[in-house]
């Protein structure tokens, strides 16, 4: 039997943390105990919690008397650095305690610290923030999120080269088809940034990917390209509108299904699909953004999410490590 992955787990960072992070914890190892918890935070706090759960091999407690909140800017939390829970797990990565770190906390702050401390990869100039989303036939990757608001072509070229080594770490019997989001599919539309991305992909052969070429908005869910890159602007605003519309879609469609007894009815003897479509834009199942191009991996877990999200984080962290995410990164970034 191969060695638990060891998560370094920032505790206290994101809403209802700890008992969110202990009970996603908690849920994740009653699905599989391919995973070890390093936990940083409040010790006296999380001993009660683990105790509670009665999952204390599993975990060990690094004690760390600050934390990072929600509403600190990236400068401040730089400030305050490793004597935090966030800081001290990103550390544990570098210094090889642990394989990878989970955190619920600030966006702004664990993307400027796990830059400070982890350093970049070679050639990459910039990070990305992938996140997966469904489509008709499985899942894509998406990048950038919102690590960077604008980028150069030379960015999108090694976004793509990152975003397809994530995707064949997770999905490794898939192929990886890689299409830059556009106003319009056409070889001519688009920026210049857009433009040249384009022809440099169209024109180097990847044996690890398949370039698609532009793909607009509208067909970002089509399933036809699996690793949809753009700037960060841009897929923050797409991430934000595909999951307001899903939580729209579910509640209208709840508030349509009981207004009537008729309807009700309906519900009832539909059920089974309700539940299977709900489950489909359940976006806690996508939950987990991955910090690319840094010498160490980086998960992010949506702060507001509950304990079933944060535990398909900590099986997303899993996945990453088992599939060698930084190994294969390193050689996509070879052969661009």
């Amino acid at each position: 039997m191969s060695e638990p992955v060891i998560i370094a787990v920032d505790a206290m960072g994101g809403e209802g943390s700890p008992n969110k992070v202990i009970d996603g914890i908690h849920y994740s190892i009653k699905k599989s105990k391919d995973n070890f918890f390093n936990l940083y935070g409040n010790k006296n706090i999380l001993l009660e919690l683990i105790d509670k759960k009665k999952i204390k091999k599993y975990c060990n407690i690094i004690d760390t008397t600050d934390f990072i909140s929600d509403d600190e800017s990236p400068l401040t939390a730089a400030k305050k650095g490793k004597n935090t829970s966030m800081g001290s797990a990103i550390h544990a990565v570098k210094d090889k305690k642990a394989d990878i770190i989970l955190s619920a906390g600030n966006t702004g702050a664990l993307l400027i610290l796990s830059r400070m401390i982890l350093n970049m990869l070679s050639g990459v100039e910039k990070p990305a923030l992938a996140g997966l989303w469904p489509n008709k036939k499985g899942i894509n990757v998406v990048l950038d999120l919102g690590a960077n608001i604008e980028c150069k072509y030379s960015n999108l070229i090694d976004f793509s080269n990152m975003g397809s080594a994530l995707f064949k770490s997770l999905f490794p019997d898939e192929k990886a088809f890689v299409a830059l989001l556009n106003v319009a599919s056409e070889e001519g539309k688009g920026n210049e940034n857009l433009k040249k991305a384009y022809n440099l992909l169209k024109e180097n052969f990847n044996s690890n990917y398949d370039f698609f070429g532009y793909i607009e908005g509208n067909h970002i869910m089509d399933g036809s390209a699996n690793v949809i890159v753009t700037d960060g602007f841009t897929g923050n605003v797409a991430l934000k509108t595909a999951e307001g519309t899903a939580n729209f879609i579910i509640k209208s469609l709840k508030k349509s299904l009981t207004k009537t007894f008729i309807n009700k009815l309906s519900m009832i003897l539909s059920r089974n699909s309700l539940k299977e479509f709900q489950s489909k834009l359940d976006p806690r199942k996508y939950n987990g953004a991955i910090l690319l191009g840094l010498q160490g991996p980086v998960v992010k877990s949506h702060g507001a999410t509950d304990y079933y999200g944060f535990a398909h984080s900590i099986e997303m962290c899993n996945k990453i490590i088992r599939g060698k995410l930084i190994d294969k990164i390193k050689l996509n970034l070879l052969k661009k």
